[in-house]
């Protein structure tokens, strides 16, 4: 595993009323979300990029309002077209 230091002002600690470790915890789920979000990585990617469980990933997407799903509905239609 790699390991990285960051630096970040005391005041978004404060702000976000966390401790360094949740914070750290909470960012890296914020960043597996987006990266889902964007396509750029799987779910179980995300989730381990988070740290916690497919599952925990699942739930954690509608905390941040992001769905499950990577495909549209217009694009689940058509690849059962195609079949």
């Amino acid at each position: 595993m790699v390991q990285m230091t960051i630096e970040m002002p005391e005041g978004a600690l404060a702000a976000l009323r966390q401790d360094p470790t949740g914070f750290v915890k909470e960012m890296r789920l914020a960043a597996a979300v987006k990266w889902y979000e964007m396509r750029l990585v799987s779910q179980g990617r995300a989730a381990e990029v988070a740290g916690v469980s497919r599952a925990d990933f699942i739930d954690a997407l509608s905390r941040f309002s992001v769905s499950p799903f990577q495909s549209s509905a217009d694009e689940i239609v058509a690849e059962a077209l195609r079949e």
